[in-house]
């Protein structure tokens, strides 16, 4: 029995393709590709020859027997146009019916959208949400939103350059002005990153008409210490009183005081906020915010 490979490829730069994504797609019987000319290109940078078989969003169940077939007589590459199969991409159906069969099923890990944007944010990747595309209508994105609004977690989804204006708008209406980093075309020449607040971002595009591909990295809800005054992003009094032991939690100027002690003691923001995190018991990535917002007072 053969092994069915999910493949990550480049999201835009072909060179990121690791050395093992090479060796299986030249090995493989079969590659089953999101979109085959999109692939063709790759392969024929490698100079890769291995035949592919279409398998995309409107045929991936009438293709499954043909992959199992070929399966049966050796390995499959399964690739997405680019990225990881099954993320954002077709792959869950095939993945789910592989296991059942009894075909090993094994990831080759490379290049990521999601992770790309998050790692460069400059926002908490300590425990980060990805919901993946937002739903092209209006209704459909702000109930999503609405979901997700009161999550402490860093937020990350794409979306299409002609919608970017319409998920801003509901994005600052649903979750208030945080801090928002927009990737654009990750890893490819015009690469870009604008990382400020969401209405400072919709006020640079409705001047500079977005393009490219987008992925949209966005603060989560930072949930205020005791004392500290309520903002856009500070959830209602009801709620807040609903966090666990809230009285016992030090207040937020009780905490900048301690990293102003740390910081004296040359320790960087990240170590002083780990440091704080592991004494007091709290998330790192909140004591981290509080050292940001001393601004100009302490510095990285």
């Amino acid at each position: 029995m053969g092994t069915l490979y999910l493949v990550s490829t480049p999201i835009g730069n072909l060179e990121d393709l690791t050395l093992r994504a090479l060796r299986v797609l030249r090995e493989a019987s079969l590659i089953a590709a999101e979109d085959t000319r999109q692939t063709q290109r790759l392969l024929d940078r490698y100079a890769i020859d291995t035949p592919s078989l279409s398998y995309h969003e409107h045929n991936k169940l009438a293709q499954l027997d043909d992959v199992l077939t070929a399966l049966a007589n050796g390995d499959v590459a399964l690739v997405a146009d680019a990225g990881t199969p099954a993320m954002s991409a077709p792959g869950f159906e095939l993945i789910n019916v592989c296991i059942a069969a009894g075909f090993a099923v094994v990831p080759v890990p490379g290049a990521s959208a999601p992770i790309a944007a998050l790692v460069a944010s400059g926002l908490s990747a300590d425990q980060w949400t990805c919901v993946g595309s937002l739903p092209p209508r209006g209704a459909a994105r702000r109930a999503l939103l609405q979901t997700l609004a009161d999550a402490p977690r860093t937020l990350i989804c794409f979306e299409a350059a002609h919608r970017l204006l319409d998920a801003l708008t509901d994005l600052l209406a649903i979750l208030g002005d945080r801090r928002i980093t927009i990737a654009c075309d990750l890893t490819k020449p015009h690469e870009e990153f604008r990382r400020e607040r969401i209405g400072q971002s919709i006020a640079y595009f409705q001047d500079h008409r977005p393009r490219g591909e987008l992925t949209l990295v966005i603060e989560g809800r930072n949930w205020p210490t005791p004392g500290r005054k309520a903002n856009a992003t500070t959830p209602p009094a009801a709620d807040h009183a609903a966090l666990p032991d809230e009285e016992l939690l030090p207040r937020e100027a009780d905490l900048a005081a301690r990293l102003r002690a740390l910081r004296d003691q040359g320790k960087s923001g990240s170590a002083a906020s780990r440091q704080l995190a592991r004494e007091l018991g709290l998330n790192k990535s909140l004591i981290y915010q509080i050292w940001i917002g001393l601004d100009h007072e302490i510095e990285n």
